[in-house]
């Protein structure tokens, strides 16, 4: 039976299959899936290989109109494992769903439970106050530093590689890890908490091609472990003195003081919507009526 008559064949049965509720839920879930892939993917290096996935399945198409037995055979080997291909190719996606689902959700509850952490967003905020005053300096001297601001995503098997600081964060401390020469002025330093906890880090370097030739190895560091985990780093080259952002593997390149102090603030401070705040009191008593 040729492919166009079991496309024929399927469409004659549509009118005689039950369409019910469990159908129309299990629709929307895959449809809400696929959604989601898009979204994740989209404007990433596995776009491209989402193109390279629907270029052979056309030229599957085309070879088996044709009857190309040895191509079709070929063919048919690739999409037969094409489960296992999927998860080798798109494996650091996975990886960020899994992540996202596991932190999403729960953090917004806690904070309805706990309310908003006052005292750690003043010590993330004197950080960041203080991250950008150092780069600052940094760039004025052509100082090169990548500094990283943990998020939701542990760091434990970079910060374990690194050497213990566990200080309060000032620009006088960062400008000494990284003057010229000093012993780990090459690693990475890494925040938490608005604490430094370590420095001397080494960071996995981006394996995107489509970066420009003129980034050094702290630029690339510096996207890669942002392609790997949600951290945000701040870079200070020097060979131009240009302040430099990672997020979510892109790389913005010479802000100023006041804009990257902006930018850290609004991705690093925790807040719960003001709705939910408002009804934060309701939602304590409704939780210790459950626990009683």
């Amino acid at each position: 039976m040729s492919l166009f008559d079991n496309i024929t064949d399927f469409f004659s049965k549509l009118p005689s299959l039950k369409f019910g509720v469990a159908d129309f839920l299990d629709i929307c879930l895959v449809a809400f899936i696929i959604y989601q892939g898009i979204k994740l993917i989209r404007e990433t290096r596995a776009m491209q290989l989402v193109k390279g996935l629907l270029l052979l399945a056309v030229a599957y198409f085309v070879v088996y109109q044709l009857e190309m037995q040895s191509s079709v055979y070929i063919f048919r080997l690739v999409f037969q494992n094409i489960f296992i291909v999927l998860i080798i190719l798109f494996q650091q996606e996975i990886r960020q769903v899994i992540e996202r689902v596991g932190k999403s959700k729960f953090s917004t509850l806690s904070a309805l439970i706990k309310g908003t952490d006052e005292d750690m967003n003043t010590v993330i905020n004197e950080a960041v106050i203080e991250v950008a005053k150092g780069a600052q300096r940094m760039s004025g001297k052509k100082t090169g530093s990548i500094i990283v601001f943990e998020r939701d995503t542990p760091l434990g098997e970079f910060i374990k590689v690194g050497t213990e600081v566990d200080a309060k964060v000032t620009h006088e401390l960062v400008g000494n890890i990284f003057f010229p020469n000093s012993p780990l002025h090459d690693g990475a330093a890494i925040i938490r908490d608005g604490r430094l906890l370590c420095a001397g880090c080494v960071l996995p370097l981006s394996k995107n091609e489509d970066i420009s030739k003129e980034l050094g190895t702290r630029h690339r560091a510096a996207i890669g472990i942002t392609e790997v985990t949600d951290a945000i780093v701040v870079v200070t080259s020097e060979e131009t003195g240009i302040i430099s952002y990672a997020f979510k593997g892109k790389l913005t390149r010479d802000v100023t003081e006041a804009e990257l102090r902006e930018v850290l603030l609004n991705n690093l401070i925790e807040t719960v919507p003001e709705k939910l705040t408002a009804d934060k009191d309701m939602f304590k008593k409704l939780f210790k009526g459950w626990k009683k």
